[in-house]
């Protein structure tokens, strides 16, 4: 199967996934406006979800109001602490259970993600289901298996100008700004 306008397609996001990739390989944000249009490529959008965990850190309900407004569906869970001090959140299952509940309505799932752990969902929505399933992930921070898998691979690390936003450094107010030198 190769893309068409007519497919109906379903987009699962692991934000954290992406933005700790993108924070790590290059000091940026992603441009999440940008991967869903690339994600949907002038199909029949069915639905968009963003998975995120909430860790109650500044800016966080304008990211997460951003993401809606840019036409995602946003789920959120908290972030987990246990005893020990060690945080855990992830939303592996979730994406899970809900890109196999919504397969039957569905040509294509776009998986945005390079977590390795979607493997066996990858081949479960292939062929039991009989999706097409694409990704889109940063090639250098994906597991090799995952790429191997799917039907259609974006490579992020391809197109950074596109995909990242790129954190501006500003000069401190009361510091005149360096010359050139000649």
């Amino acid at each position: 199967m190769v893309q068409h306008k007519d497919q109906r397609v379903g987009i699962f996001v692991d934000v954290q996934n992406l933005y700790y990739s993108a924070r790590s390989l290059y000091g940026a944000k992603v441009n999440f406006k940008e991967i869903l249009k690339e994600a949907v490529k002038g199909r029949n959008l069915i639905r968009a979800i963003a998975y995120v965990i909430k860790a109650d850190v500044k800016d966080e309900k304008n990211f997460f109001d951003a993401l809606s407004k840019i036409g995602y569906e946003v789920r959120a869970k908290d972030l987990q602490i246990f005893p020990g001090g060690q945080k855990k959140g992830d939303w592996d299952i979730g994406i899970a259970m809900d890109s196999i509940e919504q397969a039957q309505k569905l040509d294509t799932i776009v998986l945005i993600s390079g977590d390795g752990d979607f493997v066996p969902l990858v081949q479960h929505l292939r062929r039991a289901l009989g999706c097409r399933v694409e990704g889109i992930a940063f090639g250098s921070s994906c597991a090799g298996k995952l790429k191997d898998e799917l039907d259609l691979f974006v490579d992020l690390d391809k197109n950074t100008r596109r995909y990242l936003i790129r954190r501006i450094r500003r000069e401190p107010e009361n510091v005149a700004p360096q010359q050139p030198k000649l």
